[in-house]
């Protein structure tokens, strides 16, 4: 009656089978072992009601299943497996070993299946419940088990269904090991923030507010996460429908679209949505692997989400408030009318040199003097501008300003106090606008460049360099910066350690969950707030699709990383700083654009200026 498909995809596929199979049985505890991502070994243990020697065989036939008795009951399921599809399929492709007792029973029994044949069963003294051993995944398949990802690919995903079934039973315990390491040891918890928070971290679980609405259509319960705590990545995003995982675009829209106006563009907020409806107005079998599900009223659900996820942001502040609590606060007096009859205050005297003259020089260059020297190769129709013009410059053919010390330029201060003030560009060649732009004269008008785009282009082309072949420069942070980025993020940075490291990020791991910036590519902020921003959006770039060539896959990489690094730099304050960022845009092979092809520098032409006045 049900058309099942193949379910065993990779060694995560195992784990979700067997660890739903124990929950169904009524397990209090499930600990699951995995030894080389899964391919020599996955272990399910669990303390369920067990089973009796006959159907520990027949449980292995195609379609055998205690879960369903009859046709009827497919339109009210409510357990995780119900089409006797999986233990078949894993003995087809594995060596299994079942040890299983009933809670009653004397003895228990020990199963052996290979290559979808039974080898034997024997009596055996063993603890209540049931003991899954699936050795050798696809031993008997090569092709499949030439596809197979790393070690780390592959428990990333192990990673992910562990944590599915996690999250939909707060209330028992859980553990994963992995090549006798343990990853997860979760007690049961009194509520499901306290499980997501030993799962994610403290910081997780307290940016979470709660929603809830129920209808006569579906009860949705669950957390959202702050507006302010969204993140470029997709992590900590889960619906569950009737206590089983499921991925649903449509109405990941009706989440984003209670967010609208208050999030930043590119940023999405983590959630742990949990809906309740008729077991008969959803169809969950639609896909072998059940993480797609059909409803009889998507629309109606989707306003539902909709509505009780506004009216929570909207319930909650999360700006700045107001404390109206004044205990312990200093009281501040109140004059009467007659305080100023008593008491004369006097305004403060403000000294004023009368003497100064801002246009005095003072040793520097006249501006005549100086803008005649300044970049010379520009056109003067404030048209677009050949590079090799400002290659020219860069290069020393026209500076933007004599250095000390040459002929006229002698500083004639004695001021001490700036001994060791670099002083190779006068205060007054150029101008940082508002920390956004650099302004300075040139022949046809007002030179402007974008400061953060010259960053993304300067640190573009470093990136593309050291992704080739000779690495980047390593800015060590004073002090190490640890960063929780949770077990899947943690296994997804050791995957690409080897890449990282040539472009010059010195990050390693600490304990199961936690990375330590050590520090950063030449460029980046060493701010540790802005490090840890900076780890969020490194996920966000090795979480995306890198199916592409050799060749592109190393420009995507170095623009989005050139990106991250021009949005978190320190902003400039000097012009010597700004001088330095203009030789190196100058330096670059196109100092125009970008890599994803918006403009740097402009040049606004002394007739748009004239046409202002």
């Amino acid at each position: 009656m049900i058309a099942a498909g193949e379910v065993v995809q990779r060694p995560a596929s195992v784990v979700k089978e067997l660890m739903e199979n124990a929950i169904d049985a009524g397990a209090g505890h499930v600990s699951v072992l995995v030894r080389d991502a899964g391919k020599t070994l996955v272990q399910v243990i669990d303390d369920g009601c067990g089973m009796s020697p006959d159907d520990a065989v027949v449980c292995f036939e195609r379609h055998a299943t205690s879960k369903i008795a009859s046709k009827e009951d497919l339109q009210s399921i409510m357990t995780f497996g119900f089409r006797g599809e999986a233990l078949a399929s894993i003995a087809a492709v594995s060596e299994v070993t079942l040890k299983t007792r009933r809670d009653g029973d004397e003895l228990g029994c020990e199963v052996v299946f290979a290559d979808s044949r039974h080898v034997s069963t024997n009596e055996i003294s063993t603890p209540k419940g049931a003991n899954f051993a699936v050795r050798n995944l696809f031993y008997n398949v090569p092709a499949r088990r030439k596809f197979l990802k790393s070690d780390n690919v592959e428990f990333r995903h192990i990673v992910s269904e562990f944590t599915h079934v996690a999250l939909t039973r707060y209330d028992k315990e859980f553990d994963l090991v992995h090549n006798d390491r343990e990853i997860y040891v979760l007690k049961s918890a009194k509520s499901l923030k306290f499980r997501i928070q030993d799962m994610f971290g403290k910081g997780v679980a307290q940016s979470l507010v709660d929603i809830a609405a129920e209808t006569s259509v579906v009860k949705a319960c669950g957390y959202v996460a702050r507006p302010d705590s969204a993140t470029k990545s997709q992590n900590h995003q889960y619906f569950f429908i009737n206590g089983r995982y499921f991925r649903s675009p449509y109405f990941h829209k009706a989440v984003m679209r209670a967010y609208e106006n208050l999030l930043p563009d590119g940023c999405s907020p983590s959630y742990f949505i949990y809906l309740e409806t008729d077991p008969g107005a959803v169809d969950v079998n639609i896909s072998p692997t059940k993480t797609e599900v059909k409803f009889e009223d998507d629309s109606v659900i989707f306003q539902v989400l909709y509505a009780c996820i506004k009216e929570a942001l909207g319930k909650n502040s999360f700006g700045a408030s107001i404390d109206f609590d004044v205990e312990g606060s200093p009281e501040i007096p109140v004059f009467g009318r007659h305080f100023d009859d008593l008491y004369h205050p006097e305004e403060p005297q403000i000294g004023v040199d009368s003497g100064y003259n801002p246009f005095d020089n003072d040793g520097f260059p006249s501006e005549e003097q100086h803008f005649t020297n300044v970049i010379g190769g520009f056109r003067q129709d404030g048209e677009a501008f050949p590079v090799d013009s400002l290659r020219e410059y860069a290069t020393g053919g026209a500076g933007l300003a004599p250095a000390y010390g040459s002929a006229g330029c002698v500083d004639r201060r004695d001021d001490y106090g700036k001994l060791f003030e670099d002083k190779t560009l006068p205060s007054k060649s150029v101008l940082i606008l508002q920390g956004k732009y650099i302004l300075t004269q040139v022949r046809s008008g007002l030179l402007a460049v974008n400061i953060r785009r010259a960053t993304e282009r300067i640190l573009f082309e470093k990136f593309l360099q050291a992704y080739s072949n000779s690495g980047h420069v390593t800015q060590t942070a004073l002090f190490p910066v640890p960063v929780q980025v949770g077990v899947e993020n943690v296994l997804l940075m050791q995957e690409h350690a080897e890449m990282l490291s040539s472009l010059g990020f010195d990050i390693a791991c600490h304990g199961n969950d936690t990375v330590v910036v050590n520090g950063v590519p030449e460029g980046y902020s060493a701010e540790p707030g802005k490090m840890q921003a900076m780890v969020t959006d490194l996920i966000s770039v090795l979480s995306d699709d890198r199916s592409l060539l050799p060749e592109t896959m190393a420009s995507s990489i170095a623009g989005k990383f050139a990106k991250i690094g021009a949005s978190g730099r320190d902003s400039l304050t000097s012009p010597v700083e700004a001088q330095r960022l203009i030789d190196s845009l100058f330096a670059c092979s196109n100092a125009e654009y970008t890599s994803t092809g918006h403009r740097i520098m402009t040049i606004i032409p002394i007739e748009e200026i004239d046409k202002k006045f």
